[in-house]
């Protein structure tokens, strides 16, 4: 039982990670909480769902159409909510995020109703067993899907040129600048990447949960602002690992205090923050005067 709530806890998690690493390139970046990022996630389950069960399309094509689809809507979001207000004080393009988070919501509980709605998925579930651990074929996809999708996040940021212009954009934009790195094409690509995350991780929940609905963004995307603070907001690899711990620490709870689970989770942060206030793989970064 432990052992399978384990495994669990890391399918969640894995869940989690994606959508914290969508916050935490956006903050290394611009230093911006993304709050509409937990509406990206919504959408892409959505663009998913239509995919499976409208078009018939195979399970792999629609989650790489949803990803797509996400992509297109963060980079919009970032052009016309966020762009704008780039060189104005922190709190407007935080309110502008939180103002597109309550658009984005209710569009689509006008679009598609408040309802909550089937997904399916066409997979061939069945059940697996290695050795005294048993797990479905559903959390093994959802797993390698995770891993292959934060292999490739790390592979591009640290092997190709785009990732070495986005971590001297987030380094510093202005020396960034005058290399010739042009910034706007950056953050753009930044957000195209966290929203293809988010939206992936959109179309896996709604499989695992076999549930779509226009409110479904709010607790995971709050669970994955909470991972990557954790992790160290701003750092890729603490995003990934504050999603791993947040998704077992949470299973956990719901065994053995299942009433508590939400409030073991916050405490965990809470307790991790008084003792390393940066999160477990952030740096302390000096402001500029």
């Amino acid at each position: 039982m432990f052992f399978e709530q384990l495994l669990n806890g890391l399918t969640l998690g894995s869940t989690y990670s994606l959508i914290a690493l969508g916050y935490t390139m956006v903050y290394g970046i611009l230093e911006l909480i993304n709050f509409a990022h937990s509406e990206i996630y919504m959408i892409g389950a959505f663009i998913g769902l239509i995919m499976v069960s409208v078009y018939k399309l195979p399970f792999v094509l629609a989650l790489l159409i949803s990803m797509a689809g996400s992509c297109i809507v963060g980079i919009t979001i970032e052009k016309i909510a966020y762009k704008p207000l780039r060189k104005s004080s922190r709190i407007a393009p935080l309110i502008s995020a939180i103002g597109v988070s309550i658009f984005l919501q209710n569009a689509v509980l006008m679009l598609a109703g408040p309802q909550a709605r089937p997904f399916p998925s066409g997979l061939n579930v069945t059940s697996l067993r290695f050795g005294p651990l048993r797990m479905s074929s559903l959390q093994l996809l959802i797993l390698l899907v995770s891993i292959v999708l934060m292999i490739v996040l790390h592979f591009l940021m640290q092997k190709t040129k785009l990732g070495q212009a986005m971590r001297a954009t987030a380094q510093d934009k202005e020396a960034a600048q005058l290399m010739g790195i042009k910034i706007d094409q950056v953050i753009s690509f930044t957000f195209a990447i966290g929203s293809a995350l988010g939206g992936a991780a959109g179309v896996l929940v709604g499989v695992y949960f076999d549930s779509v609905n226009p409110t479904m963004g709010f607790f995971p995307g709050l669970k994955g602002f909470v991972a990557a603070v954790l992790g160290g907001i701003g750092s890729i690899p603490g995003a990934m690992l504050g999603g791993l711990i947040l998704g077992l620490v949470e299973m956990l709870g719901a065994v053995y205090m299942s009433r508590y689970k939400d409030a073991i989770a916050f405490a965990v942060l809470i307790f991790i923050l008084l003792l390393k206030p940066t999160g477990l793989l952030g740096r302390r970064v000096q402001e500029k005067v």
